[in-house]
């Protein structure tokens, strides 16, 4: 150990340098790969030489056979492998070829999508949400979401199973070692040069014919032509009018001709109008006048109504409700066809908005108003019933298209209104007296009890506080059933004005049958309201016995039991 006494002599130099020259031929390093030789070969094994190694790394052959390097299983070949460990518990050296072979795959993927440059693989199985694609120069496995595999979508793909193809790398997942690739983005980017070359074929202001309705959108409408490409026509520039979506005036597969307003060669995109392929119809708009009836062609029929031309490119709306005089909620499909000829009446012009609005039944008579002319309010007409609810009766009249509202409340004076309605039908003729119209808004009103006397004319020559005699029909906890004699209503005494004292204020004293006098306390001929009372009577009669006599005398047999203690409170007065 002497010569390493001194570090400075020229023996230990050479040493220093003889050392350090050979450990800096190779860096040894776990997780690193390195090149070996093979120098053995046997019938399971590979022995590999790497230098700096204190021992021979060994390798399984199917390992090499399944990566495909049965051919390079002789001496003196070199293997790439990872060097997973210098030295485990047995002092044996750890390297795997597979392994190795993956990150040199993965190295080469990551360089492509950081060039941006496509790669060559196939498919080589199928899995849930796409297929498995294999890198063909390095065997590392990818993932082809089912969404990336075509521009459209495909039923079976057997035909691209096993095909060498190029697919374009979207994501890496460098944490996971995952890789995402599209063959949807190759299609594309083939289509777009193909796109740019078409597009230039086009210049503003080109006719293009009948293109054909592709499909729509909120904003516009999409049309293909000549086979090759797709235009848009927005919806400013379908009509010279208001057009609120595409499908109010285009059905999909018709065929237009159309306009070029615009080539963006960089978005690839062409636009086009309809619209100004005719003059513009508001620029003689005067030459129409309000309410007054014009021809209109039926463009297209929808829910709530149609759309019709007074002229090509003059579009206007007929609403569904503009359609009848009578009918509500009718359809358009009910009453015309795409490509009638319907007259109508100009309702609104709206030059800011671009708008026209216009109504088909002001072309006909009203026939409210014809019903208004020819009967007057208290007149009697004969009417059939065409409909009926729970509380309702419809009667149509005369020859006119109108239904007569009649309310069960009209229907009789003795009965309840419902009970009653219960006793007609559909098809039923009655004789009705016209209560109300209203053409305006379009109603009319008619009554059937109107049209007999009315029991209530009883009460015309009775007044408040008079003494009426009654029979009573029934009782119940809340009063009396009565009916005034020669009267043919019915009207209840309320259980608190049967009697002055709450003791003897009990229906139950009377059984019915009996018959009782009363007195009128409210009386409204107007409203025909009338409420009875045996209370009042008494009080009137016993207001009447005070003033007539002035002490008790026979008070106490008189049928109110107070008369003697009001006495005393009028002699203390």
């Amino acid at each position: 150990m002497q010569i390493y006494k001194d570090l400075k002599s020229p023996i230990s130099k050479e040493f220093e340098k003889l050392l350090n020259s050979q450990l800096s031929k190779t860096q040894i390093e776990e997780g690193k790969i390195i090149e070996g030789k093979i120098n053995k070969v046997t019938e399971k094994f590979v022995f590999l030489f790497v230098e700096g190694l204190k021992s021979e790394p060994v390798l399984d052959i199917n390992e090499l056979k399944t990566m495909g390097l049965a051919d390079k299983i002789k001496i003196g070949e070199k293997i790439s492998v990872l060097l997973e460990k210098i030295e485990d518990k047995n002092g044996d050296v750890i390297v795997s070829a597979s392994k190795a072979q993956k990150i040199k795959g993965w190295d080469k993927l990551v360089e492509a999508y950081e060039k941006n440059e496509p790669i060559m693989g196939k498919i080589t199985s199928k899995c849930k949400g796409g297929c498995i694609v294999e890198h063909i120069e390095t065997g590392s496995l990818m993932f082809l979401p089912g969404s990336q595999i075509s521009d459209k979508p495909l039923k079976d793909i057997s035909h691209l199973m096993n095909e060498p193809q190029k697919f374009a790398l979207i994501k890496l997942d460098k944490i996971r070692g995952n890789a995402c690739v599209s063959r949807r983005e190759i299609i594309s980017s083939y289509k777009k040069e193909d796109k740019a070359k078409i597009i230039e074929k086009y210049k503003v202001g080109d006719i293009i014919k009948n293109a054909e309705v592709k499909g729509y959108s909120t904003f516009g409408c999409f049309f293909h032509v000549n086979g090759e490409l797709d235009v848009l026509v927005h919806l400013q520039e379908i009509s010279y009018s208001r057009v609120n979506h595409p499908d109010e005036v285009f059905n999909i597969g018709e065929k237009h001709d159309l306009k070029v307003i615009s080539v963006d060669k960089e978005k690839l995109q062409v636009g086009c109008s309809v619209k100004q392929l005719s003059p513009d119809p508001f620029e003689h708009i005067e030459n129409y006048e309000l309410n007054k009836t014009y021809k209109a062609k039926v463009m297209k029929i929808m829910d709530f109504g149609a759309f019709c031309e007074l002229e090509p490119g003059l579009t206007t709306l007929l609403h569904s409700s503009e359609l009848s005089w009578t009918k509500k909620n009718i359809s358009a499909k009910k009453m015309f066809k795409v490509g009638d000829e319907i007259d109508c009446v100009i309702t609104e012009i709206d030059k800011e908005k671009r708008r026209v609005a216009i109504s088909h039944r002001l072309t006909k008579e009203n026939p409210f108003e014809t019903f208004e002319k020819n009967h007057k309010v208290g007149s009697l007409v004969e009417g059939e019933i065409v409909n009926k609810n729970e509380y309702s009766l419809f009667v149509k009249i005369g020859g006119l298209d109108i239904d007569a509202f009649l309310h069960c409340n009209d229907l009789t004076y003795l009965n309840n209104g419902e009970e009653e309605l219960e006793k007609f039908n559909k098809g039923d003729k009655i004789k009705v007296k016209v209560l109300e119209i209203k053409s305006s808004e379009q109603k009319i009103r008619v009554g059937l009890r109107q049209t007999k006397p009315d029991p209530f004319d009883w009460f015309k020559d009775k007044k408040v506080n008079q003494t009426i005699t009654v029979k009573i029909i029934s009782t119940d906890n809340k009063g009396l059933i009565v009916r005034p004699e020669g009267c043919e209503m019915d009207f209840v005494i309320k259980k608190s004005q049967i009697a002055i004292n709450a003791a003897d204020a009990r229906p139950s004293r009377f059984t019915g049958g009996e018959r009782i006098d009363c007195a009128i306390s409210e009386l409204d001929l107007a409203k025909r309201k009338v409420v009875l009372s045996i209370k009042l009577l008494e009080e009137i009669e016993k207001k009447e016995a005070l003033e007539k006599y002035g002490s008790e005398g026979s008070g106490k047999n008189l049928p109110f039991s107070s008369l003697s203690e009001d006495l005393k409170k009028k002699d203390k007065k």
